[in-house]
């Protein structure tokens, strides 16, 4: 096996996943979305009615993030926010039927740029880089889980992510 130049493939995974955003981003504007908009459409087209709060968990950013995205979509007049009937504090978001018209455009973009970034691979590269993605994204997910192990271990404090 080749030796390779010590963080190239790093390099190579971020330079990858810059180009690919790049490229659905481009899409996405064609629709009138911008970056982050579509996680959210995609998340209440799975699962209509989360708070603000499950969308935030779901998607792994923080609340004031999803909230000014959430209030740009609704302004864009593809989602509804209401208050929920158990608990006044809490919103719940649909998607509009603009919203449930736009899913389709998003999942285009996403097969289209999925299509661009996997040419030139047959069935077998795509299933093989798909099970090394997965590896990687286990050893990153396995690398938090066993710091909070060890700081438990220590009775040290968490680190800060």
């Amino acid at each position: 096996m080749a030796k390779t130049d010590k963080g190239a493939v790093l390099s190579r995974l971020q330079s990858s996943a810059r180009l690919t955003r790049t490229a659905l981003a481009a899409r996405l504007l064609m629709h009138g979305f911008y970056a982050g908009q579509d996680q959210i459409m995609l998340a209440l087209a799975a699962e209509e009615g989360q708070t603000p709060s499950q969308l935030a968990n779901r998607l792994g950013v923080r609340p004031p993030t999803i909230t000014k995205t959430i209030n740009r979509l609704q302004m864009q007049g593809f989602l509804n926010k209401s208050a929920s009937t158990e608990d006044g504090r809490q919103a719940h978001i649909t998607l509009t039927e603009t919203g449930r018209d736009a899913i389709k455009s998003i999942e285009k973009s996403i097969r289209k740029t999925e299509k661009q970034a996997l040419k030139g691979l047959d069935k077998k590269d795509q299933r093989t880089l798909l099970k090394l993605l997965g590896k990687i994204e286990g050893n990153f997910n396995g690398a938090v889980d066993e710091s909070l192990d060890e700081a438990a271990e220590l009775d040290e404090p968490v680190p800060a992510e």
